[in-house]
């Protein structure tokens, strides 16, 4: 097991979109060799995902990268919903207790080239024109066949290897892993350009445009103008000359992009103005999702393990998420701090992740094309809706998937195991407030407690406790802000011991330290593993134990 063998790598990371990226980052910050390669000439330029999600944005913020992703991107502050040419309300962003509470609009280019320059920080730069043909998993390493653009044909080896290379993963393939699902009927046309007078001059505000058998979301752009989404029925239930002939193509072009915008809007002068470098594209999508994501030392993520339509743009989020929960479960094993049933705590925790994404996305009725009855009543019930108390801040907390967590939580006030740990504002050892997420780290555990609880003689006990845990856990007495905080940070008898990547392994009493000692041994390469169900908590306050 661990660093033994393996070749020249520790980790060979097949595809070099956003979760590839991401986890070669975690993977290098961690101390592991990394070889990243993908079978493309050189970075993709098309229009691809643009928003990110408070928690894949914080994900990319422990990484390093999260303050050059703001400087490249905008911050909606609302979305505005019409109909033709009534508005019916609009949905505002930021209700969410988080220093990420509002989605950052950013192209997907943008995100892969910031992650390939931290990456290159790191010491490690993507090889393109360098296509997998074979793999072989063994007992202590994964060899693989690498085809490259010049046509030499290379066998090497890693200790481990990880496809993040999408939907049509030739890593998947090889392993024989099922991708289950099927393909949908819906199809997204998406573009960037300039209308002309068309959204006026405030630059952080979304747009949703619904009309029969289609949607049309638009969002403010980088450096000026807007990406269109148009959400249709594949083929076109409406075709016009133009779009008839653009669908059987297999990108979108300019003229179709203009005729589906003028159309949705009744704007037959429509003019837009496309953006240089012209970025367009077409997709059809299906839902589908890896039987398995881990084979020995192979593993899958991103559209390599689940792909479904960008309906809620969470697509490339969940990716980068389930990127940053495996990278220090991954480098834990390769290092023997933990047991191979580590690895099998991320293949259970991202596909109930995606499952529940796909689940949700069927109770979206905003994006998804309506057929004209299903249209009408729909656009008549959102302005009282909207008008309603609380909803506006739900549908903000729902659609970002910050109220989310790796276990269903209960309705109750403090983190439980699974839970993502609350961003709750806290003293900690300095007398200036900050945020809890800023006090983590993703190189170790960090073990809260109330600092009115850590006498010596407690901190002293918990120290002993964690004394013999090959990762490093930090014990951070902290002061909540104000009893609201104190509230969210949980019950002051409790310990609660927070993963690097940001989720609540184990919350327990603080006079029962040996429930501590227990958990972490189960961690190590010695213990039996934790492959417990996060939904499977014991009852509260007496001891919550999670998946690591």
């Amino acid at each position: 097991m661990g660093g033994a063998g393996g070749g020249d790598v520790d980790v060979c990371v097949v595809g070099a979109g956003p979760a590839g990226l991401t986890l070669a980052v975690g993977l290098r910050r961690l101390g592991l060799r990394v070889r990243i390669v993908d079978k493309a000439p050189s970075a993709g330029r098309e229009a691809r995902a643009l928003v990110l999600w408070g928690r894949a944005r914080a994900a990319l913020d422990a990484l390093g990268v999260g303050e050059l992703l703001r400087c490249h991107g905008v911050e909606p502050d609302a979305v505005s919903i019409h109909a033709r040419d009534r508005l019916l309300g609009e949905l505002t962003t930021g209700w969410a207790l988080s220093a990420h509470a509002r989605p950052l609009t950013v192209a997907q280019h943008d995100i892969e080239r910031l992650l390939r320059e931290e990456l290159a920080r790191l010491g490690t730069r993507v090889e393109w024109n360098a296509e997998v043909t074979g793999v072989e998993v063994h007992e202590d390493r994964a060899e693989f066949t690498l085809r490259h653009g010049d046509g030499r044909v290379e066998s090497a080896a890693a200790a481990w290897i990880v496809g993040c290379e999408g939907a049509s993963s030739a890593v998947r393939d090889r392993l024989g892993i099922p991708f289950e699902g099927r393909r949908t009927s819906l199809q997204v046309v998406q573009g960037e350009a300039r209308p002309a007078r068309l959204f006026g001059e405030r630059p952080a505000r979304g747009h949703l445009l619904l009309a029969p058998h289609r949607s049309l979301l638009v969002l403010p752009r980088p450096g000026g103008g807007f990406r269109f989404f148009c959400f249709r029925d594949a083929p076109d239930p409406t075709p016009t000359t133009t779009a008839t002939t653009a669908t059987t193509a297999t990108t979108a072009t300019t003229a179709e992009l203009r005729d589906l915008v003028a159309d949705t809007l009744r704007l037959p002068g429509l003019r837009l103005d496309a953006t240089e470098p012209l970025r367009l594209d077409r997709a059809p999508f299906g839902h589908r999702l890896a039987a398995r994501l881990r084979h020995g030392r192979a593993l899958l993520a991103g559209d390599a393990a689940h792909a479904w339509a960008p309906v809620g743009g969470h697509g490339v989020n969940v990716g980068i998420l389930g990127a940053h929960n495996l990278a220090w479960k991954l480098a834990a094993v390769h290092r023997e701090h933990a047991g191979e049933g580590l690895l099998d705590t991320y293949s259970d925790e991202q596909r109930r992740t995606a499952v529940r994404y796909v689940r949700a996305m069927r109770f979206d009725f905003m994006e998804p094309p309506l057929p004209p009855l299903a249209h009408r009543a729909f656009t008549a019930a959102v302005p009282g809706a909207l008008a309603r108390r609380g909803v506006r801040p739900r549908l903000d907390h729902r659609v970002g998937a910050l109220s989310w967590h790796l276990a269903a939580p209960y309705h109750r006030t403090g983190p439980r195991a699974g839970d993502r740990m609350p961003d709750v504002r806290v003293v900690a050892g300095d007398p200036v407030a900050g945020r809890m997420h800023t006090l983590l780290a993703y190189e170790r555990w960090t073990l809260v407690l109330h600092a009115a609880r850590a006498e010596p003689a407690v901190v002293d006990a918990l120290r002993q406790a964690c004394a013999r845990f090959a990762t490093p856990v930090r014990i951070l007495p902290v002061t909540p802000g104000d009893t609201f905080e104190a509230g969210r940070l949980g019950h002051p008898g409790d310990l609660c011991l927070v993963r690097p990547d940001g989720y609540v392994g184990l919350v327990a009493p603080l006079a029962r330290p040996a429930l501590l000692r227990a958990y972490l041994a189960a961690l190590g390469p010695a213990g039996p593993g934790t492959s417990r169900h996060p939904d499977e908590l014991y009852p509260p306050r007496v001891y919550r134990r999670g998946v690591p």
